[in-house]
């Protein structure tokens, strides 16, 4: 899975993993990262997510990292403001008020671009990676954060019966990718529902990781 499979996703408008609102998900846990008003959020792959819309509007600041230009052009649209655009290193970075998403490739990310962040918030970024990169992007996801606490969302499925994305990402290997440096909490577990309902069977799960 490279580049040109998920640019290519935004091109051909095969975005079946874009929700329409924000997550319910989302807004069902996010008070369990217990976070104050105006902190700053990290979002990877964040598509051009109505989660963002949602961090905005209770006050946080949001910073982002998604592949497709195309999303990020479509997303300021979205929040009806005009960013700045400025190129930095190898991204280019849109940036308007407190939020800011860098369009490029997630893994050439250093901690000098999020800056200090309260919080990751993983709703479509682990899952839409298939297992070797899997093993790659969760130390640098700590990394990059200083293994600031998380809130994820993964899939628990038989994946043989789709091949993904999105993946399947099972409590055990959230455990093993994450175990060493958080407190791995499951908040809520629920049969996957909507379109991929129609492709598999399993459950939708909700993680809290809390730094040791």
């Amino acid at each position: 899975m490279d580049h040109d499979f998920w640019t290519s996703r935004w091109t051909e408008r095969k975005i079946s993993f874009h929700e329409g609102e924000p997550n319910a998900l989302l807004v069902k846990h996010f008070a369990r990262l217990d976070l104050k008003p105006g902190s700053r959020i990290f979002v990877p792959l964040c598509g051009k997510s109505r989660d963002l819309g949602w961090l905005l509007a209770h006050g946080h600041r949001v910073v982002g990292i998604e592949l497709s230009e195309i999303a990020v052009t479509e997303l300021f649209e979205e929040l009806g403001v005009s960013p700045a655009i400025e190129p930095i290193g190898d991204f280019t970075c849109y940036a308007h008020g407190s939020i800011a998403v860098f369009v490029g490739d997630f893994f050439k990310l250093t901690d000098a671009h999020p800056g200090p962040v309260d919080a990751v918030y993983d709703r479509a970024a682990l899952v839409a990676l298939p297992d070797a990169m899997r093993r790659d992007y969760a130390p640098h996801l700590i990394g990059l954060t200083a293994a600031a606490p998380q809130l994820l969302v993964s899939f628990d499925y038989d994946q043989a019966t789709m091949e993904g994305p999105p993946f399947s990402v099972p409590g055990a290997e959230i455990e093993r990718m994450y175990g060493d440096r958080y407190v791995v909490e499951l908040l809520e577990s629920a049969p996957i529902s909507g379109r991929l309902a129609q492709k598999c069977s399993g459950a939708e799960e909700t993680w809290l990781l809390s730094p040791k």
